[in-house]
């Protein structure tokens, strides 16, 4: 048993100013010492993440950040670093001194609200005085529930888990499905998962786990093969499958195997759909015919590892995107949650499931994408498209064949 990955849980982000008291907040929210506490303003450096439990909600992820007035050039990049949390926040959490409500909370509330924000007002230290009650009903009628509290003494903590279970996105769980609402209950998924040199010994890859827990979710069947003994587990069926999903490497063999009838997809295009938007990144995908010898070309990736000798994102999906081409590329690469402010070089970006990322986050990047003008696709779009098969991948999507051929 592995605990829900923080991929799937609502993130709570704490925002304020230095030394109104996230840390100790969140120490008093999960009851550990999870952040460093200090009189001193700017303890906080880096954002710190912990999952946790908020039960009756489920599972979350609260990430404490350092002050957004923080100052001079190293505090700027603190800064930097704690505004990159909002384009992954589902619920903002802004903590304040209870009497100390001004112009930067209101520029700050404006903010959060702006990008749509749900959001919770921790008005901290209120054991040391109280807040304005006008303050608060303001703060109500603005839709934001504010909480006086105290870190320190506990009190209002329990108000305060209240007033984030509300303002929690309704549904934010059960909102969405990986491929179950593509299977009917008791029919049957083919999950081709090749097991390469990269693959983690012993263990299944993120999307192919997502994958089976959909299925059985769904009480659909899967049926899990690699490529070479795809023919027989189709044989082998009574009825042709509801859908067969391989990994992107794979995709032009699996496809030569299975029935034109038979409808087939990627791990990386669910996952497009399921933590991006997928009709956006169709609409990157078409610029993939279009690119010209020394167009610059961005690969993220969203988490980090040790390139292998045939690395999908460094070796393959280059190889595959110069042929066809026709022309040499050239390609940079960025990994985690590093991402280009100035993305006006690129003539096209391809990005990765994000199956270790955050849905919000990479909606984030689309959006900054299509700001620039920048075509942004997926690796499971981009191989199809290079391979001559995208509207085979797309035919389960029928918002994306409407994209594809509009």
């Amino acid at each position: 048993m592995q605990p829900a990955p923080r991929t799937l849980r609502l993130h709570i982000g704490l925002f304020g100013r230095r030394n109104v008291g996230k840390s100790s907040l969140l120490n008093a929210l999960t009851r550990q010492a999870v952040s460093l506490v200090s009189p001193e303003a700017g303890t906080t450096t880096d954002p710190v993440e912990k999952p946790m439990e908020l039960r009756p909600f489920g599972p979350v992820l609260f990430v404490d950040t350092a002050g957004l007035d923080d100052e001079g050039a190293l505090g700027l990049q603190r800064v930097a670093r704690s505004r990159a949390v909002l384009d992954r926040t589902d619920l903002a959490l802004l903590v304040a001194e209870a009497s100390a409500w001004g112009p930067f909370e209101e520029a700050l509330l404006a903010e959060l609200e702006g990008r749509g924000l749900p959001v919770v007002v921790a008005l901290n230290k209120a054991d040391l005085a109280g807040p304005d009650e006008l303050l608060r009903a303001s703060l109500q009628a603005r839709g934001a529930a504010a909480v006086p509290l105290s870190a320190t003494t506990g009190e209002g903590l329990d108000t305060l888990r209240e007033a984030l279970l509300r303002a929690a996105p309704e549904g934010f769980l059960e909102s969405r499905q990986l491929l179950s609402d593509l299977v009917p209950a008791g029919a049957v998924a083919v999950l081709v998962m090749p097991i390469d040199a990269e693959a983690p010994k012993g263990r299944l890859i993120l999307p192919q786990v997502m994958a089976v827990r959909d299925l059985l979710d769904g009480h659909a069947l899967a049926l899990v093969v690699q490529e070479a003994e795809l023919p027989a587990a189709l044989a082998a069926l009574k009825r042709p499958p509801a859908l067969v999903v391989t990994d992107s490497q794979a995709f032009q063999g699996v496809a030569a195997q299975v029935p034109e009838a038979v409808p087939l997809t990627s791990f990386s295009i669910l996952l497009s759909r399921f933590h991006g938007d997928l009709e956006a990144q169709v609409r990157g995908t078409l610029a993939v015919g279009g690119l010209q010898g020394g167009d610059r070309v961005l690969v993220a990736e969203g988490c980090t590892h040790h390139p292998g000798d045939e690395d999908i994102g460094r070796v393959k999906l280059p190889r595959w995107l110069e042929a066809k081409a026709g022309a040499p590329l050239r390609f940079e690469h960025v990994q985690g949650r590093d991402f280009p402010a100035d993305l006006s070089p690129y003539a096209l970006v391809v990005h990765c499931g994000n199956c270790m990322g955050h849905r919000r986050e990479m909606l984030a990047r689309i959006q900054r994408c299509e700001a620039a003008g920048v075509p942004i696709t997926n690796y499971g779009l981009a191989i199809a498209q290079a391979k001559g098969i995208l509207e085979r991948a797309l035919r389960p999507f029928s918002k994306s064949m409407e994209v594809l051929h509009g």
